[in-house]
């Protein structure tokens, strides 16, 4: 009957180190007694109390009307003979059963299934004041027999009286009070069954005759505050003898699943990391962070003013995460789901199809619908159930309306401490306007989060762009250098600026530049061109003036080799002669 909401959070991370001294001193001396517990069942209450209620002690929920008491204890019991197998009375002396089953029902608890199962046993008692006397003989012996009787009818483990008040609101003795309080107590105490009793919380005391504190085992008060018109209510557990117990304040949801309590005090920095990186969607944007994008597990800040493109940005993120087959939850406090699928139509993202594939779920809420706290419980209650891969928040800085700057601060402190410790990456888009508040408000929320990208407007020449910087991305080098931010019908891209003599050019000066870039680069290349086709043409001049004067060089080296052979070709023939007519003169043959 609806999903049980563990805030295992960092919150109680000191209560936790005593609780587990506690018990190491415990398992040292097995001798000690340790005092046993009744879980509750209800989201976030057992973390804060260690496990549960005091095991067959009472326990005291007192508050004023409509915080929830009656709830509280109900639930106590459906989930005790639901989850834990422990059978439960449930005595009104205030609703009727057909009211307290009408009531239940739209939190999922068929009382009438579960008293048909013997699991539950509802009883109201009416009592009128004038059947009350104090005579001295009073006594409570008719409820202990009704009570004992309901009890063992169906082996009951847990019992809730709701409310005490109607129960003695005609003694006026306070020694005759006190005296039937305590009796009730420990008759209670004696059959063994995890108690709760509910009552009205008085004028200076957590009750109205200021008893019923003192002989509780624990006493938890319940608070329903209303400030600027927003209503929150809240969980103290005032005291709890025999064990350690978280002492603050703690938020809780009254919702269609039940209460769920938020523990919210995070003291420790320990939470894991990871080395793994997660695309921001725009690939440009990407090789600004180290061509890999931030770390899985941290916390992106997304600021500008209005219309620069955060929620594009988000978007694309978004997108990026359900196109991996991760799971992404986007907060919306200023555009329905429907508006912000329509406009992400317009720049090719279909964010529909992952929404219909499960993999996107929008939550869009005005933050004037609850408190800070109220949100961080609601917050905490989807991403437990839906469990995903990354957590969209669109715009932070409308939660401003609802708290001032160090509760809103405070506020994302514990929600980046538990998504962290989820390992779950988060983004966060903040409105900077030219005023102080918005200017603490970066501030203020920058020094939180793991990366900053800053989108501001660059005016220039009659027009208004965009321009990206990284302002900060903690453990990974990234570009010092801002980039032009354009929104295109494709997509989101990052284009180097161009710098002029009036600085950064960005739309139509940039595109102008560019084209004046690109002219000059034609003309260089026209240049170049026609002085390599006039050096090509003197090199074939000076290639054929090279070859006349070869082929000149050539004919007189061939006319001095004539010669030579010539010379040389006489005086053989001469020499021939000489000798013959040496032998021709000595008669020689």
């Amino acid at each position: 009957m609806g999903l049980i909401f563990r805030a295992c959070h960092a919150s109680l991370k000191s209560y936790t180190l005593r609780l587990m001294s506690l018990k190491t001193s415990d398992s040292s001396n097995p001798a000690l007694p340790i005092l046993s517990k009744a879980p509750t069942g209800i989201a976030g209450l057992d973390e804060i109390t260690g496990g549960g209620l005091p095991k067959g002690r009472p326990t005291l929920i007192c508050g004023s009307a409509g915080c929830g008491k009656t709830l509280f204890s109900l639930e106590f019991i459906v989930r005790g003979a639901m989850q834990f197998n422990e059978p439960g009375v449930f005595m009104a002396f205030e609703e009727k059963t057909d009211e307290l089953v009408i009531n239940v029902a739209s939190l999922g608890f068929d009382l009438k299934q579960l008293q048909a199962d013997k699991l539950v046993r509802l009883d109201h008692v009416h009592i009128e004041r004038h059947e009350i006397e104090e005579t001295g003989e009073y006594d409570l012996e008719g409820l202990f027999i009704r009570l004992g009787h309901a009890i063992d009818s169906i082996g009951a483990k847990r019992v809730v009286l709701d409310t005490i008040e109607n129960l003695f609101s005609g003694l006026l003795n306070q020694g005759v009070l006190r005296a039937e309080i305590r009796r009730l107590f420990e008759w209670l105490k004696s059959k063994g069954v995890t108690t709760i009793i509910t009552g009205e919380k008085g004028d200076g005391t957590l009750t109205r005759y200021g008893l019923e504190e003192y002989v509780s085992d624990c006493v938890i008060l319940l608070d329903h505050r209303v400030s600027n018109q927003i209503s929150t209510r809240l969980l103290r557990v005032v005291k709890y003898r025999g064990s350690m117990h978280g002492t603050n304040e703690y938020p809780f949801l009254i919702d269609a699943q039940g209460i769920s309590v938020l523990p919210v005090t995070s003291l420790t920095l320990d939470s894991p990391v990871s080395s793994d990186r997660v695309s921001s969607g725009i690939a440009s944007l990407d090789k600004m962070l180290d061509n890999k994008g931030f770390y899985r597990g941290s916390s992106i800040l997304v600021s500008g003013t209005a219309g620069t493109g955060k929620t594009s940005i988000a978007a694309s993120f978004a997108n990026e995460i359900c196109r991996r087959g991760e799971r992404c939850v986007f907060f919306a406090f200023e555009e329905s789901p429907q508006q912000i699928c329509r406009n992400m139509q317009s720049i090719g993202m279909n964010l529909q199809d992952h929404v219909n594939a499960g993999l996107l779920q929008f939550h869009a809420s005005r933050p004037t619908l609850n408190g800070l706290e109220m949100h961080l419980v609601a917050i905490h209650k989807i991403v437990k159930n839906f469990r995903p891969h990354a957590v969209v928040l669109d715009p932070i800085t409308n939660l401003v309306t609802v708290g001032s700057m160090s509760e809103v601060k405070s506020m994302l402190i514990r929600l980046i401490d538990f998504l962290q410790t989820e390992q779950i990456t988060v983004m966060f888009t903040a409105l900077s306007l030219n005023t102080v508040i918005h200017e603490q408000t970066d501030e203020g929320v920058s020094s939180l989060v793991d990366a900053w990208l800053s989108v501001k407007d660059i005016e220039f020449n009659g027009e208004r762009n965009r321009g990206l910087y990284v302002m900060k991305s903690r453990g990974m080098k990234h570009s010092n250098q801002v980039r032009e931010f354009v929104i295109t019908n494709h997509g989101l891209d990052l284009v180097d600026v161009y710098l002029g003599p009036e600085g950064v050019l960005t739309g139509s000066a940039r595109e102008a530049q560019q084209l004046q870039y690109e002219t000059g680069v034609a003309l260089r290349d026209h240049a170049v061109g026609r002085k390599d086709r006039e050096i090509e043409r003197k090199r074939t001049v000076l290639e054929a003036r090279i070859a006349s004067l070869r082929e000149e060089f050539e004919s007189v080296q061939e006319d001095l080799n004539r010669s030579y052979v010539e010379e040389e070709l006489r005086n053989e023939v001469m020499e021939k002669n000489r000798a013959l007519m040496t032998r021709s003169r000595h008669n020689e043959e």
